[in-house]
């Protein structure tokens, strides 16, 4: 894990992040703990860019499913939540 702490920042300002950004994501450590992550443009975006196209595909799979008659409809939000905890995949706890 590339780190600086956050102590050296407040020394250096951005040029301490700026060697080891080259490097890849910078991990910022406050109080002994990762606490947040600087990233280079380029990788923002793509991250954004994933992210965005992977909403996108869940939409499409679920209109799909709409279309194709595997959507579950269900009658109040109480329905849907219980159906969401007694799916076997989650075993969510109350």
């Amino acid at each position: 894990m590339n780190t600086i702490p956050a102590q050296e920042i407040k020394r250096k300002g951005i040029s301490a992040v700026d060697e080891e950004l080259k490097k890849g994501a910078v991990h910022i450590i406050k109080n002994n703990r990762p606490q947040y992550v600087i990233l280079d443009e380029p990788t923002y975006d793509e991250l954004i860019k994933e992210q965005e196209n992977s909403y996108l595909l869940r939409i499409q799979l679920a209109l799909r499913d709409i279309k194709s008659n595997k959507a579950q409809r269900f009658t109040s939000v109480s329905e849907l939540i219980d159906a969401i905890y007694n799916y076997p995949e989650n075993q969510c706890s109350h």
